[in-house]
């Protein structure tokens, strides 16, 4: 059996977050369908354009690393929307929905941020500098949505849910 080294778990993980990114582009406009508050639809739509170029720079990493664009499920992000769909169930109309779906949504960035850092830095150590900039931009991208997300709490959110 052959060794396994950083090429391939760089290409595991990355395989992994294309599964989820692209899941989570269905879950977004779900989402802002269910949000009660328009500062919290725009944020999901706007996400859901970011996440659409996300994905797209995902294919170059693949392209850069020459291989073909696919994923693998990924069972934490398929955990995750599940999570934020009970919250739109068992929420709906509640003033507690958007605090929930804040959470949801902060949730999945987190998980994003983690992926998109490690894979950053795997491509550096692997001497990609193409990837490691695709991936920089999106993980700066994550850590943006993830700072809007928790000033639209803090500016109504989670009062109205208290």
């Amino acid at each position: 059996m052959k060794e396994r080294m950083l090429e391939d778990l760089f290409h595991d993980t990355l395989k992994d977050i294309y599964y989820a990114e692209r899941k989570i582009l269905r879950a977004l406009p779900k989402m802002a369908r269910a949000a009660q508050s328009p500062d919290l639809q725009d944020a999901f739509e706007h996400h859901k354009q970011e996440t659409q170029g996300q994905i797209e720079r995902l294919q170059e990493v693949f392209e850069a690393i020459g291989r073909n664009p696919r994923g693998k499920t990924c069972p934490a992000i398929d955990g995750i929307i599940e999570e934020a769909e009970e919250i739109m169930d068992e929420y709906k109309g509640s003033p507690a929905l958007d605090a929930g779906l804040i959470s949801a949504a902060q949730a999945v960035e987190h998980y994003e941020i983690t992926r998109y850092g490690t894979l950053r830095r795997w491509a550096q150590e692997l001497g990609n500098s193409q990837a490691e900039k695709l991936l920089a931009q999106t993980l700066d991208e994550e850590a943006r949505t993830d700072a809007l997300l928790t000033k639209i709490a803090d500016a109504g959110a989670n009062a109205e849910a208290a």
